[in-house]
């Protein structure tokens, strides 16, 4: 497979796995509704936030959406002063921007999961050749054309550019599949029930078909005594036997007066309850770049964010890649479209934004979601408000200078930073704070820290005693295991005997994992 080749990719390989892992603090004040929905908005650089939620999300996240700058050479501006994206990237640069966020987001994944990019022409085919070495060509599904543009710009040089792409992978192609799309009102107006059938509406069928078979070659006589044969080199789709029982069960049509060529009824009930999406998504299904700046225009008149995507246009990949429940990333928010989307639509999200639109257009949007404001696709999903989120920012680097653990870190984040890169598994916080972590191919985990015990002295605390080993023991309640991994200040325990109990004892920090 040819791999793509740019200026400082060496260094770009390198970046996700020397990212430092950070704390998430939350801001109380700007969180909205009900706390609880685990819907969050990140404030700060994608990067470090990326490398923060990857120890709780890894591996949990349905669908991604991200819609990165697109390196057209424009500065994005909404008033010619304040500075939302700069998008005069060398191809380089934006390669080196692009991997190493591609390359976490990859671990985010689901095994059933999937990632939706929105490009346009200046990136695509770079973005497509690194997305293959990232996710794997195999796992390549489509690139979508979406019409974002209604008329055409007359001022063009050369030709008038209408359309973006969004790239579709797949984390694992063989098992991914993509959900149907809702039938509409006008697909449904083509089945009829002219003859009354208890069984419903139908659309009439061919029952010829061009691969000739003898078999399938013979004389059907009409309800009024007409005999009819397939036309000229074709024959019909079933066999003499097979036609007979399809006339006893009434799914053969002979037209209104029974003189008509036989059809076969293809009942609404027996067709797939959905149509398979194409790939071109023209403006009247999904919206255009005007129909966005309006919805985002409700939130923020006095300064639109430049590039937004109708919230028609995430209905549609929603519906596609993600069901109800399921959790969404998008790691380049922007003007929050995803998150309202997702909370519309029933799904968790994590949105995050590294500008100060993340206050100025993320919440304020997204609180008018959770009171049920009625733009975009509020009407269609007969959105009545609800939910809320939480809101955070980038804290201090897990670990200082000199790879100490960082004195603010909580137990339960330091957990989750053992567990994620023990077992390469988001952690599930227990309902009960406890020394015992969790169990992974019957290997246990444990940590002493930060007066895990409410008792910092040795007997009772961080250090790995007999007493504390006890303690670690009793929250596994005696569960067996063919190794315990226990992180601890100090043993005090000798190495003979914790070979005898299959205890592995690793030194915080030392042993700790930095990156």
């Amino acid at each position: 497979m040819p791999i793509l080749d740019w200026l400082g990719r060496d260094e770009a390989l390198k970046v996700a796995n020397n990212t430092p892992y950070r704390l998430l603090e939350e801001v109380p004040e700007l969180g909205y509704g009900d706390k609880n929905t685990e819907n969050m908005v990140v404030q700060g650089d994608n990067l470090d936030a990326l490398k923060a939620l990857l120890p709780f999300y890894a591996g949990q996240v349905k669908c991604i959406y991200i819609d990165p700058p697109y390196n057209t050479g424009s500065r994005f501006t909404s008033d010619g002063k304040t500075l939302q994206y700069d998008d005069n990237l060398e191809h380089s640069t934006w390669l080196s921007m692009m991997q190493p966020r591609l390359e976490l987001l990859k671990e985010f994944l689901r095994e059933d999961g999937s990632i939706w990019i929105s490009l346009d022409d200046t990136e695509q085919a770079y973005c497509k050749v690194l997305c293959d070495e990232i996710f794997g060509r195999q796992n390549f599904v489509c690139n979508v054309i979406w019409q974002k543009k209604y008329a055409p710009a007359n001022d063009a040089k050369w030709l008038s550019d209408n359309h973006d792409f969004i790239m579709v992978y797949a984390k694992n192609k063989t098992i991914w599949r993509p959900n149907l799309l809702p039938r509409s009102d006008e697909m449904n107006a083509r089945y009829k029930n002219p003859d009354n059938d208890p069984r419903g509406p139908w659309k009439a069928g061919d029952l010829s078909v061009k691969t000739y078979t003898a078999n399938c070659d013979y004389p059907i006589k009409t309800p009024t005594g007409r005999i009819v044969t397939p036309p000229e080199s074709r024959c019909w789709v079933v066999s003499k036997e097979r036609f007979e029982e399809l006339q006893r069960d009434n799914r053969i049509w002979f037209g209104p007066t029974g003189n008509n060529v036989p059809a076969i009824k293809r009942f609404l009930s027996d067709v797939k309850q959905g149509s398979t999406s194409l790939t071109v998504w023209p403006y009247t299904e999904v919206g255009h770049n005007q129909d966005a700046k309006k919805e985002v225009k409700e939130f923020n008149s006095n300064d639109v964010f430049a590039t937004p995507k109708p919230e028609r246009l995430i209905e549609r990949v929603l519906i596609l890649a993600s069901n109800p429940g399921d959790l969404v990333l998008d790691s380049f928010l922007g003007s929050g479209t995803t998150a309202a989307v997702a909370q519309k639509m029933g799904r968790r999200y994590i949105g995050i934004e590294m500008g100060n639109h993340a206050v100025t257009h993320c919440v304020p949007r997204l609180k008018a979601v959770v009171d049920g404001e009625q733009g975009g696709i509020s009407k269609f999903v007969n959105w009545q408000g609800g939910g809320g989120f939480r809101f955070y920012k980038l804290g201090d680097e897990v670990f200082n200078s000199e790879g100490q653990i960082n004195e603010r870190i909580s137990f339960e984040n330091l957990s989750a930073h053992i567990w994620f890169t023990e077992t390469k598994t988001p952690f599930n916080k227990p309902a009960v704070k406890s020394t015992f972590l969790g169990m992974k191919d019957n290997v246990a985990y444990a940590l002493l820290y930060n007066g895990i015990l409410r008792d910092k002295r040795i007997d009772g605390g961080n250090v790995l005693t007999s007493k504390t080993l006890d303690v670690i023991l009793s929250d596994m309640e005696h569960k067996p295991y063919d190794k315990l991994v226990i992180y601890g200040e100090s043993s005090r325990i000798s190495l003979p005997r914790l070979k005898a109990l299959n205890i592995e004892f690793k030194q915080t920090p030392y042993d700790i994992k930095a990156r």
